[in-house]
C-alpha cells in the first residue's frame, strides 16, 4: 500500500488543497492530511476546528484521513509510515522554500516529496487571503469547501 501525508495548517482549507488532495487520492491508496500546531502563529481556527473541517470536506474520499500533529513533519511521517510527503505547488515562488524542505527532510529521514501543481484556478488561493475576505464579508464560497464557509461566516458574524 503506498501512504503519502500532506501536511500543512489548513487555518482554514481552502479548494487549492481540496485540489491536492483529491488528485492524490486518486494517485495513491491512502493520503493522511495533518494539519499542524505551530506555536509561533495565532490560529485563527483551533485545532479540533480544522480537524473537524478536515473531515467533512473529504468525507467524500474513503482513503483520506486526517490526524493533527505538534512536531516535525518527518517525525509525523516516519510515525504513519508513509512513503512520500506530497506537497502542492501554486506558482514558481512556492518551489523554492518546498524545494529546501523537501531537501532537508529527505536528508534527515529518509522521506522523499512529491510535488503536485495546482490548476490555474486555484493557483491564487491563500488562506491568509480568505481569511482576510471574509472577516470584511467578501463572497468566499467558491473558495472553499462549504464546511469552511459555514465556519468562517460563523467566526466574523460577531465581528
Amino acid at each position: 500500500m503506498t501512504r503519502v501525508l500532506f501536511p500543512g495548517s489548513f487555518d482554514p482549507i481552502h479548494n487549492g488543497h481540496m485540489e491536492i488532495v483529491e488528485t492524490a487520492a486518486r494517485l495513491f491508496e491512502e493520503v493522511i492530511v495533518a494539519a499542524v500546531r505551530n506555536p509561533q502563529k495565532a490560529p485563527l481556527f483551533e485545532l479540533e476546528e480544522r480537524e473537524a473541517m478536515l473531515e467533512e470536506s473529504f468525507a467524500h474520499l474513503p482513503n483520506v484521513r486526517t490526524t493533527m500533529f505538534a512536531k516535525l513533519v518527518v517525525d509525523l511521517a516516519q510515525d504513519e509510515g508513509v512513503d512520500f510527503i506530497v506537497k502542492g505547488l501554486r506558482a514558481v515562488s512556492d518551489f523554492e522554500n518546498e524545494l529546501q524542505m523537501a531537501q532537508m527532510n529527505q536528508a534527515i529521514s529518509g522521506v522523499h516529496t512529491l510535488f503536485i501543481p495546482s490548476a490555474s484556478k486555484h493557483s491564487f488561493l491563500a488562506s491568509k487571503l480568505i481569511r482576510e475576505l471574509a472577516r470584511f464579508g467578501q463572497q468566499i464560497d467558491s473558495m472553499v469547501p462549504p464546511p469552511v464557509a459555514k465556519r468562517l461566516i460563523e467566526r466574523y458574524r460577531d465581528d
